[in-house]
Parts: structure tokens; C-alpha cells; sequence
């Protein structure tokens, strides 16, 4: 067991933040599949699928005022994430969400702090919505694949980073995480596969190179 920390003027919560808010803070600026990622590139042109987890509001009594309100939670949502500001980045996702639920950047950012925290089942319903809002866009069926196998649900996890790596055949994070899948479900040549396609985009990707010593391809 570790140590305990010496006792500091800050809460166990205060220290927990650090660390969870650079993950997310990385994914939200730049990649979960090693493409740029902007939250202000999603929601304008997008139309709303029948989103699996954003059925508070019905469509037809959004206004374009919620959408507008939408938008500047959002952006306020991810600046106070790159800043360590998870909380209050929460609260800017879940007040977006409350004027538009339809809106994929709260959705996405939302999921990635859950992810971020450990609370995966809600992470997967956000990533589950953004993905339905906009088809082909890799980085929710990464998100979502990420949470899988985190809760050991690499059948799932699989279905989706097949699904990534069509969508966008040059994500690194894809192809690394598709041969994590497969070789939690024991299929060696597709995870072998994956991680030399992961290679063949970044020969110097330290983790697509561990799993492919492992699985000997």
C-alpha cells in the first residue's frame, strides 16, 4: 500500500483534479485518434439521429437561442477543461446539454471527463449520443471503445474501433486500441495487424510497438 501524501491545505479532490484534467485536456485539444479534434468543428451542420442518450428535450422545442446558449457553454466547457477546471467544465457540459441536448461538443467533452474520473457507464451514453449525431467521426468510438475495455468489454470495444478504423483508416489511436481489443479476445493476428498499421503511421508509437512484441507479429 502506498504511502499516504503529506496533509496539505488541499482536498483529496483538489489533488485527484490534476491529473484527470491533462488527460482531458489532451484529448479535447488534440487527438484520441491522432487527427486534430476541435469541439468548436462539431454541432453547426451536423443534424440531429436519434441520439441514444439526448432525449430530455424534444427537437422541436429547440430554439435557436438554446442552440446559441448551447454553443457558449460548450466553449466555455472546454476552455475551463485546458485551464484544470473539470468541475466547473462539468457544469458548463451539463448546462449545454440542459438548453441543447443535441449538442455533440458538450456531449463529447462531458464523456471524456467521465471517462476521465472512472465513471464509464455515463461516459459510454455520451459518447453513445455523439456518435449517433455524427456518424464516421472516430473520436466518440474511440471514447466509447476506451470505456469498454476499461470495463473489460472487449467484444464491444472491437465492434467499435472496427468501425473507427473505417471511418478514418490514418487514426494511430484507433488502429493501437483495435489491437488492444483483439488481443484481450485472444485473436492474435488482428491485433498483430492492427499494430503494424498503427506502426506503418507512427514507426515510433511505443505502445502500438509493445503490443506487437507481444503478439509476435
Amino acid at each position: 500500500m502506498a504511502v499516504p501524501a503529506p496533509r496539505s491545505r488541499f482536498g483529496p479532490a483538489h489533488r485527484r483534479r490534476a491529473p484527470q484534467a491533462v488527460l482531458v485536456a489532451a484529448a479535447l485539444a488534440l487527438p484520441l485518434a491522432s487527427c486534430s479534434f476541435d469541439l468548436g468543428s462539431w454541432g453547426s451542420d451536423d443534424k440531429p439521429k436519434a441520439p441514444a442518450a439526448a432525449a430530455e428535450k424534444p427537437a422541436d422545442t429547440i430554439t435557436s437561442q438554446d442552440i446559441s446558449t448551447a454553443k457558449d457553454h460548450a466553449v466555455r466547457g472546454g476552455v475551463l477543461v485546458r485551464s484544470g477546471k473539470t468541475d466547473e467544465a462539468l457544469s458548463e457540459f451539463d448546462q449545454a446539454l440542459a438548453a441543447d441536448p443535441y449538442n455533440i461538443q458538450a456531449l463529447y467533452g462531458r464523456g471524456l471527463i467521465y471517462q476521465g474520473r472512472g465513471q464509464h457507464q455515463q461516459a459510454i451514453e455520451d459518447f453513445t449520443a455523439a456518435s449517433g449525431l455524427s456518424p464516421q467521426k472516430v473520436e466518440p468510438l474511440l471514447g466509447r471503445a476506451t470505456s469498454y475495455l476499461a470495463l473489460d468489454k472487449a467484444k464491444e470495444a472491437a465492434a467499435d474501433l472496427d468501425e473507427a478504423v473505417q471511418a478514418d483508416p490514418s487514426s494511430v489511436g484507433a488502429w493501437t486500441a483495435r489491437g488492444q481489443a483483439y488481443e484481450r479476445l485472444g485473436d492474435k493476428a488482428k491485433a498483430s495487424a492492427s499494430y503494424n498499421r498503427a506502426l506503418a503511421l507512427r514507426p515510433k508509437d511505443e505502445a502500438a510497438r509493445s503490443g506487437l512484441a507481444r503478439t509476435g507479429g
